[in-house]
């Protein structure tokens, strides 16, 4: 299974780029959305340390909850 995290994009260098969800910051790769337009703000799907794809922040938002609802649903994965 793979499992891709919506992040926000706070900081851009080239194809570098710092992302942020839920207190969590990493150091991601933009070099797989060679020519969206991407900027700082903006929400991106996050997969193996790279950016995959772009989405809306109401998207990214339902994502999170999703992932919340089979958190408290599956108490094993609390543990």
């Amino acid at each position: 299974m793979c499992l891709a995290v919506p992040m926000q994009i706070t900081h851009i260098d080239g194809f570098d780029a710092r992302c942020s969800a839920r207190g969590v910051e990493r150091n991601v790769s933009l070099f797989l959305l060679q020519g969206e337009p991407v900027n700082i703000g903006d929400y991106v799907l996050i997969h193996v340390g790279y950016a995959i794809q772009t989405l809306s922040a109401e998207q990214a938002q339902s994502t999170w909850e999703l992932f919340d609802q089979i958190l408290d649903e599956e108490p094993l994965l609390n543990a």
